[in-house]
């Protein structure tokens, strides 16, 4: 039985514009009122998506948000913490090290802060993020010895392809990589995505995967739709994720999220 919706944002829950329509908002809503929880799943901090908790109505006693890609699961009336997942600065070396030898950008995330390697190239994160994050340039060495959220290359998608095509394995083999956008390529802890993070919070609840519906279309969402009891995939999503997921419905600009929902909890809308 579905008792938990996890939904990705870009290019899933939200238009091509950046809003979530009336139709998704009504829909999510009306599941949400009837006891299902709602969980937006977002490689953002929290506060850079707060407006869309506020619009879903999510702030329940007991409604969390998926952060970081999974590094954070957050409770969304008091900000507390259910789990944080991170890395070292020792552990993200390696990775400044590649960054800096072949002449790539490089921001690091605590879970506040963006702080772009200053040493290296330009970064385009900052014109892309569009959130309330602070951006401190900084020397590697420098940085203080705390856990950090992740690591991004923000740069034109030819480079990242180039990125990509010639990962070393000692870089490939001790990250999770995952290209959530064209132009965005994001190193996580080894051992963290956002099904890691739906994991924690479906056992909070004393649920497993078997009681999760996801959506996505990108990379970043691949793990939660392979968990999940029913994954759905995007029209829009790339092809790997069609692959991966066992449903898929329209795409996010054609209301695909609450057709799928109204269509699978026909008794609820009856």
């Amino acid at each position: 039985m579905i008792k938990m919706i996890a939904l990705d944002l870009d290019n899933t829950l939200l238009t091509s514009d950046k809003t979530i329509s009336k139709v998704n908002e009504n829909e999510l809503k009306k599941l949400h009122q009837a006891g299902i929880k709602v969980v937006l799943c977002t490689g953002r901090p929290i506060n850079a998506i707060w407006k869309f908790i506020e619009q879903l109505g999510l702030d329940d006693e007991d409604d969390y948000t998926i952060t970081f890609n999974g590094g954070l699961v957050v409770h969304n009336r008091d900000k507390s913490e259910l789990s944080r997942t991170g890395m070292s600065k020792k552990q993200l070396g390696p990775l400044f090290t590649y960054a800096k030898e072949k002449g790539y950008p490089l921001d690091i995330l605590d879970f506040k802060q963006v702080y772009p390697m200053s040493e290296l190239n330009p970064s385009i994160y900052h014109q892309m993020l569009a959130a309330k994050m602070d951006f401190i340039p900084t020397k590697f060495n420098d940085l203080s010895d705390k856990l950090y959220s992740k690591a991004i290359m923000a740069t034109t998608p030819k480079i990242l392809d180039e990125v990509v095509a010639n990962m070393p394995k000692s870089i490939s083999e001790n990250y999770h990589i995952v290209r959530s956008q064209d132009r965005i390529l994001e190193f996580l802890p080894a051992n963290s995505d956002k099904a890691a993070g739906l994991e924690k919070l479906l056992h909070h609840f004393g649920w497993d995967f078997s009681n999760l519906m996801a959506f996505g279309d990108a990379e970043n969402d691949a793990g939660m739709l392979e968990h999940a009891e029913v994954g759905v995939a995007m029209e829009n999503a790339i092809p790997a994720i069609k692959k991966i997921a066992n449903a898929e419905t329209l795409s996010n600009d054609q209301d695909g999220v609450a057709v799928f929902l109204k269509n699978y909890f026909k008794t609820l809308n009856s």
